[in-house]
């Protein structure tokens, strides 16, 4: 099979199709993939390290208001198509798989008129503005969280679930912990707001340090490069003085991490709840106000609703509150045991099998 596979812009269009793309070259391993990404996004990092082979096009969003900007992103949209059904002749894919963001628009839109299977994979509980325009063009729409169809055509929709969660449902629980100083065995809340790091997730474990101490549970925080530079002495300091809680810019293995761990703390784009359910972990999430259609807040009330999760939103964080919601959950066991197991039932752990199916069902006919 030659599957052309495109997404970018962040990492929660990105995971999920290097997920999909290692699990389909486990099954397949003669499959040959190119990955389609934009100049500008983090894709044209991750996927080269990846070792999956990698074409870039010149592409922008629109901005919001009115500007002149809007005409070059009309202008580069064109050429954007122009260079995708050249690169889709190279490669005479079989399929087309678009993971959203602005770049699968135009190769996901350029093989439908070309007459190429194609399939769009939704993340969110809210789709983006590609995907609702590819859903028009596409075969199949494949979705993570129940709910999202009323968005799209109702034929074409199909609940897979996300791929990343297949990935790190596989891995077991180990000795990690000890490699960031802490204990084996004992309740562990990770927290941690994204690659970047959140400011007001960090202004909060601040005001919240002092009040880990003594707790029976420990803490592995992970605050972002640039907010462990801020704030590196306060940091220092807490865990020279308290031995369950320790501080990381930045947690390489989070999956593995996450696997020993007993609670999420963050935010809740839908990479992070992929792998929260597959785990069967309960989480206190922070939604980030800063993107699109408010769809993290969406995102987290589909866990709450279930009792998977507690949610409390990025203006009313502090430290106290902080403290106060995971004393709740990591200190009661019984509603720590009905919090895992309302997250286990929500996660999909055969993701990537049905995304499969799909795939091998509208190419079946091609």
């Amino acid at each position: 099979m030659r599957v052309v596979v495109t997404g970018g812009g962040t990492g929660g269009h990105i995971y999920p199709a290097l997920a999909f793309v290692r699990y389909l070259k486990e099954i397949q391993p003669d499959t040959q993939v190119l990955y389609i990404g934009s100049k500008r996004g983090l894709e044209g990092k991750i996927v080269p390290q990846a070792n999956i082979p990698f074409e870039a096009i010149e592409i922008q969003g629109f901005k919001r208001s009115l500007s002149l900007e809007n005409l070059k992103t009309v202008k580069l949209f064109l050429q954007s198509i122009r260079k995708a059904k050249r690169l889709l002749r190279d490669f005479q894919p079989d399929v087309v798989i678009g993971t959203g963001g602005y770049v699968s628009g135009s190769v996901v839109y350029a093989a439908a008129k070309m007459n190429i299977p194609t399939l769009v994979h939704e993340q969110n509980s809210v789709p983006g503005v590609t995907n609702k325009f590819l859903s028009r063009y596409a075969n199949v729409v494949a979705t993570s969280f129940h709910g999202v169809e009323k968005y799209f055509p109702k034929a074409k929709v199909v609940y897979t679930g996300n791929p990343r969660a297949q990935e790190v449902a596989e891995i077991e629980q180990s000795d990690i912990l000890s490699n960031y100083g802490l204990k084996l065995h004992t309740p562990t809340a990770v927290v941690f707001g994204g690659s970047q790091g959140a400011l007001k997730i960090n202004q909060a474990m601040l005001e919240a340090l002092p009040l880990f101490k003594e707790k029976d549970y420990q803490v592995l925080y992970a605050s972002g490069v640039r907010y462990f530079e801020k704030y590196e002495k306060e940091f220092i300091k807490a865990q020279k003085e308290m031995e369950n809680v320790r501080v990381f810019p930045y947690i390489n293995e989070m999956p593995e991490v996450l696997a020993s761990a007993t609670l999420l703390v963050g935010r809740s784009g839908a990479t992070s709840l992929a792998e929260m359910t597959a785990l069967g972990l309960p989480a206190i999430l922070i939604p980030s106000p800063y993107v699109t259609n408010d769809h993290q807040t969406k995102n987290a009330q589909t866990l709450v609703e279930v009792g998977a999760a507690e949610l409390v939103a990025d203006v009313d964080l502090t430290g106290e509150l902080l403290v106060k919601k995971m004393d709740e959950i990591l200190l009661n066991r019984k509603h720590l045991s009905e919090m895992s197991a309302a997250s286990l039932k929500e996660g999909v752990p055969d993701a990537s099998v049905r995304l499969l199916h799909l795939v091998e069902e509208i190419t079946r006919g091609k």
